[in-house]
């Protein structure tokens, strides 16, 4: 007959979540090197492979931007990216003139314009807090 071993229970620990751990404000701007090393450094992944995954998350974005896209990318809990598109806008001829009254003016047309929005999230806004 063969003796059963003790089965041992495997508990599973959390890691620390990021805002748990003390962080010091930060005095001056790092520069893309100075992030680049500092993420490196706390995950102890290599510098060359936290440059590939930035490079990778703005080659995301950039697919999630551009034209015939969602034109809307989010970074969980930090932020948001959208594009929006402003229609284009016709000319006007013999409107007052909002600085000199009573005198009219001609307003050029303006062409159809893409622009780009980033918005915090609620993480990013308690972060400044």
């Amino acid at each position: 007959m063969a003796v059963k071993k003790p089965t041992r229970k495997v508990v599973a620990t959390k890691a620390a979540p990021v805002a748990a751990r003390k962080t010091p404000a930060i005095q001056k701007k790092y520069t893309k090197t100075e992030i680049l090393n500092e993420i490196a450094e706390n995950t102890s992944i290599s510098k060359k492979e936290v440059s590939a995954v930035l490079d990778e998350l703005g080659i995301i974005i950039q697919r999630h931007i551009k034209k015939r896209a969602v034109g809307e990318f989010t970074l969980p809990g930090l932020l948001k990216i959208k594009s929006v598109v402003r229609p284009a806008r016709p000319a006007r001829k013999n409107v007052p003139n909002p600085f000199k009254p009573g005198e009219l003016m001609d307003i050029p047309r303006k062409p159809a314009t893409t622009r780009v929005k980033v918005l915090p999230l609620k993480k990013l806004k308690e972060f400044a807090l």
